[in-house]
């Protein structure tokens, strides 16, 4: 039945038949409760493995007290994880996946707030995570840390992983032993490749002979090709070449990035896809026994049956992919492609939420975090079927929509405009961004497929809604941009003085392409997220000359959780943007803005055509006494103006208790 024969192939690991070529890689999804694996990691991964994936690799678990990074890592070091763990990987195995445990050490770039111990390294250099320095290992203190991986391969294999992947990626720290920069012993544990690939060879080694033949090692390295002192590809095959003649190593998983080049390890999409096939494919040409798996930016099901059909992996780790839609393997296997719901490759939800601390979870997907609560991505038919109205198809209510008729109601959703989608729509019209766009597409593949009603070009007055059939009225009517120019940095300002003068828009005016805003704009950014960055850049790749205002320390401060700030400043830098940080607006002339500095006071005239103004929108609500015999909810911006995640929850969670 399936479109993609070649990913939905089987494949042999030692004694292990995978279904197919589809792994839900390792990830920090931070959910332990006090360093135990519970209910919230524990369905997170059964989603993925009912979903169809061949083999997960559960969260890196910290090998020893120096390895310690977030606050839900799992206990180091400690055999009470076990019986915890095995309740994890019964119920996996029982749902048709292989399970595997990462096992893991980030060497020099540790965190000492999490830790509270010296982050032990080969030659004591600094740390890319926090500001601190490292310890210089003795041998001794490295024999502790060969002693630890074996360990917890032990413990591993006790709690019923069938495997364990021996983390090399990134820069950690057996990458810091492969790499002369970071490597600068002059013992038998530096300087030749023999000696710089001790360490690694040792550990593998020693964890086949406590673990036996049966057992599944894996190898994670990552590509990075930012810094001239990172491996290349050459060394890199070099290296793996020597732990495949060994016969010891599975399979070798190649990601991207490193601590040196973070914004690659989870790229944005503001890069491109595929980023490791051109190492995977010389791999493949190397090895005789590992299996090669290419990871990062592997988005689609097209991604992995390119690359496995091209012979340039084995195979293909879809992480946000699954996120996003856990059963994405299964509706492959089905060929029900389309009905795949596409990652965005945002990174605000799984990323931009693990940059906090917080357990991931997923802009469009957000059950991510909840199946134990909200059974994943399937849905319990109402017990009583009832007719809903939905008013506004942006987020939230093209969510709730959705999941209501999932269950089994009868959905009508009627919308102003002529496109559904909303203010989201506009975001996708962003540089880069189409990938929203994709999605809004698969929402309206799956009222066809539901049987939505779907009215556009109507908007509802009271009286309609009052005499509509439906039982249940959602209100999902979004927001609108604040039209008085006030800057919440400058609460005693209720108006920006010259807002009258006119030329003044929103970035919603300016992506329906409203606005006539001349050759020179300024935007004036207040939230730091892509709704001022991305008219920005957008206007820049127009031709305009843009100047964006931030009240912030720097540009694109929300998103700097992403990891996608960086790459946006960049691009919009080569474009000629200036980027004017921590200063406000004084007036607004017409014909230029007086702007004023936060640190210094001083005022600066800056000549513009235009100025847009990316300030917190207002809610929009029409209907705010509700109607008499209908039971009326308000969900997303229309309660109150919010990112677009909050509203996709909220859209979700209504669905499901209607």
């Amino acid at each position: 039945m399936t479109q993609h024969p070649r990913l939905m192939s089987s494949l042999q690991l030692r004694d292990h038949t995978l279904r197919n070529r589809i792994v839900f890689g390792a990830h920090t999804a931070n959910m332990s409760d006090q360093g135990m694996p519970g209910p919230r990691f524990g369905k997170y991964l059964l989603e993925r493995a009912l979903g169809g994936a061949a083999m997960i690799v559960a969260e890196p678990v910290p090998v020893h007290r120096t390895g310690v990074l977030t606050r839900g890592n799992f206990l180091h070091s400690d055999d009470a994880v076990i019986p915890a763990f095995r309740a994890v990987t019964e119920e996996v195995k029982a749902a048709g996946s292989v399970i595997i445990q990462q096992l893991y050490h980030v060497g020099a770039h540790g965190d000492s707030d999490l830790s509270f111990a010296p982050h032990w390294s080969p030659s004591g250099g600094p740390s890319y995570h926090d500001s601190d320095g490292s310890h210089a290992m003795t041998e001794a203190e490295i024999e502790e840390l060969l002693a630890a991986h074996v360990a917890a391969a032990v413990r591993a294999r006790a709690a019923g992983f069938q495997g364990v992947e021996v983390w090399a990626a990134y820069h950690s720290l057996l990458d810091q032993f492969w790499t002369p920069w970071s490597n600068k012993r002059t013992d038998r544990w530096g300087g030749s490749l023999a000696n710089r690939t001790r360490f690694s060879r040792e550990l593998i080694e020693r964890v086949r002979r406590a673990c036996g033949e049966g057992f599944i090692v894996g190898l994670a390295v990552s590509y990075s090709t930012s810094y001239d002192v990172t491996l290349g590809a050459e060394a890199l095959c070099e290296i793996i070449d020597l732990h495949d003649r060994t016969g010891h190593v599975d399979y070798v998983t190649v990601g991207s990035g490193s601590y040196l080049e973070f914004e690659a390890i989870i790229p944005p999409f503001t890069h491109a896809e595929k980023l490791t096939t051109p190492l995977t494919a010389q791999l493949k040409a190397l090895v005789r026994h590992a299996k090669i798996t290419s990871e990062a930016g592997v988005r689609t099901p097209e991604n992995g049956e390119t690359i496995i059909a091209s012979g340039e992996a084995d195979l293909v780790s879809i992480v946000r992919g699954q996120i996003a839609d856990p059963h994405l393997a299964r509706k492959v296997s089905e060929g029900r492609a389309e009905d795949v719901r596409g990652c965005i490759s945002c990174n605000q939800m799984c990323w931009g939420r693990r940059s906090r601390d917080y357990w991931i979870s997923c802009l469009i997907n957000p059950s991510a975090g909840r199946e134990f609560e909200w059974g994943g991505d399937r849905f319990t038919p109402a017990l009583v079927r009832k007719d809903v109205l939905v008013v506004g198809a942006g987020p939230a209510g093209l969510e709730a929509a959705r999941v209501a008729a999932e269950r089994g109601h009868r959905v009508e959703v009627v919308e102003a405009l002529p496109v559904v989608g909303g203010q989201f729509r506009l975001a996708g019209m962003q540089p880069r961004r189409g990938q929203i766009l994709d999605l809004i597409g698969w929402y309206e593949r799956q009222f066809e497929r539901l049987g939505v009603g779907l009215r556009l070009n109507t908007f509802l007055e009271a009286a309609e809604v009052a005499a509509h059939s439906a039982e249940v009225v959602v209100l999902a009517t979004g927001s609108l941009p604040e039209e008085t120019g006030f800057q919440r940095w400058l609460p005693s300002e209720a108006r920006l003085p010259g807002i009258d003068a006119g030329g003044v828009w929103s970035p919603e005016a300016v992506l329906r392409r409203e606005a006539r805003l001349g050759d020179a704009v300024v935007v004036y950014d207040e939230g730091g997220n892509w709704r001022g960055v991305g008219t920005a850049w957008a206007l820049a790749e127009q031709g305009k000359q843009v100047v964006i205002v931030t009240p912030d320390p720097f540009v694109g401060k929300e998103i700097a959780r992403t990891a996608a700030d960086g790459p946006a400043r960049r691009r919009m830098g080569a474009l000629g943007v200036r980027m004017l940080t921590e200063h406000c607006l004084v007036r607004w002339h017409g014909n230029g803005v007086t702007v004023r500095s936060f640190l210094t006071g001083e005022e600066e005239v800056i000549a513009a055509s235009g100025l847009v103004m990316a300030t917190t929108n207002v809610a929009f609500d029409p209907f705010p006494e509700g109607f008499d015999g209908k039971v009326t909810h308000r969900i997303g911006d229309c309660a109150a103006p919010r990112l677009a995640a909050y509203a996709f929850h909220e859209g979700r969670k209504l669905g499901m208790g209607l």
